[in-house]
């Protein structure tokens, strides 16, 4: 017990709490790893699906330098008042956009419109809470 660290109350503190003492992982004793080896191309799909072969499909690039017009709108409402805000809330509400790659913007084109009406109307008010 000569090197045990006495407890709060004077008494030894036992060295086990009933847990066995962790051991580093296997292969942290052996460096550099060996070289795994890995069966040959073994064709691995899913059962019931079909892999499809053949050229990859190529996706069309976005318009304004590949931002798309959510974003574009989203950018340009900054300097032109919110109206391209209100555009590209118009747009992802009333139109159906084909690219799904676009709808990120139109959100944020909502997102924005919607606190620069909630500032128009404090601003218009002028903070009074005359209704």
């Amino acid at each position: 017990m000569a090197g045990e660290m006495p407890d709060a109350d004077g008494k030894p503190r036992s060295s086990s709490s009933g847990f066995q003492p962790s051991a580093p992982p296997p292969s942290y004793a052996v460096y550099p790893p060996p070289p795994q080896t890995y069966p040959a191309a073994a064709q691995c799909y899913a059962q019931g699906y079909q892999a499809v072969q053949g050229r990859p499909v190529r996706m069309r690039r976005l318009p304004c330098c590949g931002l798309g017009m959510g974003w574009f709108l989203f950018i340009i409402g900054f300097f032109l008042a919110a109206i391209p805000w209100y555009i590209g809330a118009f747009v992802l509400i009333c139109v159906r956009v084909h690219d799904y790659r676009e709808k990120p913007g139109y959100v944020a084109c909502t997102i924005a419109a919607s606190l620069a009406a909630i500032a128009i109307l404090f601003g218009v008010t002028k903070g009074e809470d005359i209704w």
